[in-house]
């Protein structure tokens, strides 16, 4: 299988990363248009699982070094099988808030403060159990991140004169709650693996391209009881229906399915990477997404069209701080 040997090559797939998990979100700006969010997220989750088969059977399965996938999926332990789907599960249930916060208050925001949430918790929570890195520089990067998010809830609330209806008010609180989920879910694939040793893996443990084919299957598994859930009590607006779904048009569905191949090439190659870089940092350069998700709502979408010179000015300083906390985390790494 494809591994990677050097560390600023792990950091490029990182930046890859946070440029994927930070552009998927398009495609469902584009099908909202016509398109529930609810309806899209399954042919989301249905991308996410073609790209892991297409992963595991290409790049896990080149080469000398590492195990094949079918070899390794077969060796694989149940104890982390289960690990790795409980990720996908996890990943689920906070994926399906911040799509909904998305549709709500808008990538600019719901990105920032969802995903910016998860990068700060989840680089604690996989430094705490993985130590790799200066944890001195990797932690004042996650402070200025953490600073950035601020920032930004600040900006929305200057936004229209500093009013923020019910309805947006959901979209954060969905946000906040989808962050706090999504921070967790990384380390249950990581436990699936041998971090340590990717070109001869622990008997039991999976290679990256495996732990993310059953961690794809997690997601498609948990989509029947969760997408259910909000198909019928949708956050906003009336109820849908399955019916729906299966009237949407060839290009309506591929757009949804383009989105979680997007994301699913991002998760690849972080997980990929984490075997040089280390979990905590490759999990807080990947979801900088929050960066790449709020420069594309704010320059491409315009959601903050017609704010106050004040507002703008928080939005530039909020840049400043992600891109510097960023740089730090990298730097923590070497």
């Amino acid at each position: 299988m494809f591994i990677v040997h050097d560390y600023y090559q792990a950091v490029f797939f990182c930046i890859v990363t946070m440029i994927c998990w930070g552009s998927w979100a398009n495609t469902q700006k584009l099908a909202s248009k016509t398109w529930r969010f609810e309806l899209f997220y399954w042919d989301y989750v249905l991308g996410i699982l073609i790209f892991s088969l297409l992963s595991a059977f290409t790049l896990g399965s080149i080469g000398q070094e590492g195990r094949s996938f079918v070899t390794d999926l077969q060796q694989a332990e149940w104890g982390n099988i289960g690990s790795a789907l409980f990720g996908g599960i996890v990943f689920n249930a906070g994926n399906i808030l911040l799509s909904a916060a998305i549709a709500i208050a808008g990538m600019s925001v719901a990105f920032p403060v969802g995903v910016g949430l998860a990068l700060v918790l989840g680089v604690v929570i996989n430094y705490v159990t993985a130590p790799k890195g200066d944890a001195t520089l990797l932690f004042t990067g996650v402070a200025l991140v953490t600073v950035a998010i601020l920032v930004n809830a600040w900006a929305y609330k200057l936004k229209n004169t500093g009013k923020v209806d019910k309805a947006n008010t959901k979209g954060i609180v969905l946000a906040v709650i989808a962050g706090v989920l999504m921070a967790f879910f990384y380390r249950f694939i990581a436990a699936a693996m041998d971090l340590d040793n990717f070109v001869a893996p622990e008997v039991g443990k999976m290679t990256p391209y495996t732990a993310v084919f059953v961690f794809s299957v997690g997601i498609l598994l948990s989509n029947f009881v969760f997408n259910s859930i909000v198909i019928k009590r949708p956050f906003v607006g009336e109820p849908t229906s399955y019916a729906a779904y299966f009237k949407g048009g060839f290009r309506t569905h591929l757009t949804g399915i383009l989105g979680g191949m997007i994301w699913g090439l991002g998760n690849s190659l972080n997980l990929i990477a984490a075997g040089k870089a280390g979990p905590a940092i490759s999990y807080g350069l990947g979801q900088g997404a929050t960066l790449v998700a709020a420069l594309w709502g704010v320059f491409i979408w315009k959601e903050f069209r017609g704010s106050a010179v004040n507002v703008n000015g928080k939005l530039a300083m909020m840049f400043v701080l992600f891109v510097v906390g960023l740089g730090l985390i990298i730097y923590a790494g070497q």
